[in-house]
């Protein structure tokens, strides 16, 4: 293998099992070591103190990670209620306590179910959303508050249920992408007459990915390790990412033009869904993803063939 090519390195997904203590980008920059791979993104970021899956996409499968961004996602946790805290959750400093020991059980899970369906959202103060040009964390560092514009978010699930501490609940949600868990927990506190916090956060999948598929950086640099193929040991094939999405097979007349980004009939790749299609050579190898532009007509969105 040329120097070039080990620098450009291979193209594909791994799916983490993050651990605690380590930010997103903590983790991108650890695989771009293991899997000697610069370009390297993931879809969906986890807080430092939340574990579990996160999806990165290498090489240029990182020009796909938008078809997994958006996805729902699965979460397991706790949360504490009888005190409110700065960042929302274990993390921050307790800014309000109450008196909420005679809360039934029953109450907080009808109060949970409450919180389902589609919903307007204000984002936490430690977040990464711009406001003004600024991250809100940033701001919130500086010990700043400003108004955030309430969000659109959808919730799936959301069931609790109580532990042997009166004030510690075990939650699971399903949501859609970007909604904040910690602010569903303070959502659910305010709903109760007092306040909640979230304790711990557990992201159980994303899409169709999910705890099995996932392994932990440990796994994934013995792994490559010991493997004669290398950082391609660790990694799902870029069609082998995008799980759920309609395949198409191209010939090679269809693929030509798909080198070069041109538009198609939907007929000519027997495509007959809404789309998106992971558009398939002979092989079983993605060569684009293709949208609808029309009724009968198909764009490039994503071009992997090279020209």
């Amino acid at each position: 293998m040329s120097r070039s090519a080990r620098l450009e390195g291979p193209d594909g997904f791994v799916i983490v099992d993050k651990g605690s203590g380590l930010t997103s980008h903590d983790v991108v920059a650890r695989l771009r070591r293991i899997l000697r791979q610069r370009r390297t993104g993931h879809a969906g970021t986890l807080d430092p103190s939340a574990t579990g899956v996160l999806v990165v996409g290498v090489g240029r499968a990182t020009r796909l990670l938008r078809y997994l961004q958006d996805t729902t996602k699965g979460y397991e946790g706790t949360l504490t209620l009888g005190s409110t805290t700065s960042s929302l959750d274990a993390d921050g400093a307790v800014t309000a306590t109450f008196e909420m020991e005679d809360i039934a059980a029953a109450d907080v899970e009808q109060a949970a179910s409450t919180l389902t369906g589609n919903l307007l959202q204000v984002p936490p103060m430690v977040s990464a959303i711009k406001v003004d040009g600024r991250r809100l964390h940033e701001l919130a560092r500086e010990g700043r508050e400003v108004e955030r514009a309430p969000r659109p978010v959808r919730v799936d699930r959301f069931t609790v249920a109580p532990t042997e501490d009166p004030m510690r609940f075990t939650f699971e949600v399903v949501c859609s992408s970007g909604t904040y868990v910690r602010s569903l927990v303070d959502d659910l506190g305010r709903s109760l007459g007092g306040g909640a916090h979230l304790a711990t956060l557990r992201r159980t999948s994303v899409g169709a990915f999910d705890l099995h598929d996932a392994k932990t950086l440990e796994e994934i640099e013995e792994l490559v390790g010991a493997d004669p193929g290398g950082p391609e040991a660790a990694l799902l094939r870029p069609v082998d990412g995008l799980r759920g999405m309609e395949r198409v097979e191209a010939g090679d007349e269809a693929t030509a033009f798909i080198r070069t980004g041109r538009a198609l009939e939907a007929g000519v790749l027997g495509a007959t869904g809404p789309g998106p299609f992971a558009v398939i050579d002979g092989h079983g190898d993605l060569l684009a993803v293709y949208e609808r532009g029309g009724e009968e007509r198909l764009v490039a969105a994503v071009v992997l063939v090279a020209t």
